[in-house]
This record gives C-alpha cells, structure tokens and sequence, in this order.
C-alpha cells in the first residue's frame, strides 16, 4: 500500500466512509451523511456521487493490479 498515490487514498479514504456509512444505515437507521449535511441536499448528494465514483474507481484499479 505503500505505492498509492494521492488519488488513490482520496478514493480508498471515501470508499471507507461509503462503508461506514452503509454500516450505520443497515445496523441503526442512521445515516451520517444525511445528518451531517443534510437529506438529499446537494452537498450530501455529492458526498454520495463522490464515493460512487471511488468505488468504481478502486474496483477498476484493483481488476488492473490483478492483472500485472
């Protein structure tokens, strides 16, 4: 992990917080996101597109890093 470049933590560091998140949604009906900044409000709804992008972003890396 050592080789991750700035992008690459962006992406994981959200992908952690997608995570977390859905975790908190699933186990208590909370969702930290929408508290935080607001339900559906368009800084939440870029949070959301935003750690859409990186999961997609990290997947496509790791199918690459498999490859090599």
């Amino acid at each position: 992990m050592s080789n991750l470049n700035t992008l690459d933590w962006l992406a994981l560091i959200l992908v952690i917080v997608g995570g977390l998140n859905w975790g908190l949604v699933g186990l208590f009906d909370f969702d930290l996101v929408a508290a935080i900044f607001g339900k559906m409000s368009l800084l939440s709804r870029a949070v959301y597109s935003l750690v859409g992008l990186s999961s997609l972003y990290v997947a496509i890396n790791m199918v690459n890093y498999e490859r090599k």
